[in-house]
């Protein structure tokens, strides 16, 4: 799949996301923005520490990464229950990094950092076999056919998270619109790097206690849409 656009003559992929901001941040929102998240960025420009966990101050005993965050509910709920876990996420969308910067702040959470950009440009930076655990919740499904280009799984997304998860690390995915997860199931399992631990329809069918719901997953209940909980482990 070709996912890049040129500009002039140097090419780049295509964003998988839309818009960076939505609606006017409140002034405490606003200085979150400007104080605490250069505090949680990873800095790119500099080569990736050889144990992520230095990120943290070298205070967890393993990273997880969740790609685009949306409002931070998953990724909040996950670090206030496994504080000994580091968090990674990723969120392009400026509103939702404000969402989270205020509930870091609220909480006193210590354990999350912070990528307010593309999530690939991350996940290249991070060292092979330093994630254990990542989660993609409810992506953009980009819908139409001449936005599925657009979509945020692709082979070569996969291939790319193959490399950072550790060996019998899980990757975990959730969508209501089910043409998106049928084609998602396929690119990863096309990956000789995962395989799929569902045993039973309810596998995918329910979510696991451990996998709190999100703001988006209760949009798509509300209007009737019912998500799939897929799970693959890293071989």
């Amino acid at each position: 799949m070709n996912t890049e656009i040129r500009e002039g003559t140097k090419a780049r992929p295509l964003r998988s996301y839309g818009r960076r901001k939505g609606k006017r941040l409140t002034a405490r929102k606003e200085k979150l923005i400007a104080d605490l998240l250069p505090e949680l960025r990873p800095n790119l420009s500099r080569p990736a520490p050889r144990d992520v966990g230095a990120l943290f101050g070298g205070a967890v005993q393993d990273v997880w990464l969740e790609v685009g965050f949306g409002g931070g509910e998953h990724l909040l709920w996950q670090a206030r229950a496994n504080p000994e876990i580091g968090m990674v996420g990723c969120e392009p969308f400026i509103n939702g990094v404000a969402s989270l910067l205020g509930g870091i702040d609220e909480h006193g959470i210590d354990n999350i950092r912070i990528h307010d950009g593309d999530a690939r440009d991350l996940i290249a930076w991070l060292p092979q076999h330093s994630v254990a655990r990542v989660f993609i919740l409810f992506p953009d499904p980009w819908p139409k056919k001449r936005q599925t280009k657009r979509r945020l799984v692709s082979p070569e997304l996969v291939h790319s998270l193959s490399q950072v998860l550790v060996r019998g690390g899980e990757l975990r995915f959730a969508s209501d619109d089910m043409n998106y997860v049928r084609v998602v199931l396929r690119t990863i399992l096309k990956n000789d790097a995962f395989v799929w631990t569902a045993r039973r329809a309810d596998d995918w069918r329910e979510r696991p206690a451990d996998w709190p719901e999100t703001r988006y997953e209760r949009k798509a209940l509300g209007a009737g849409r019912k998500p799939a909980y897929l799970s693959f482990r890293r071989r």
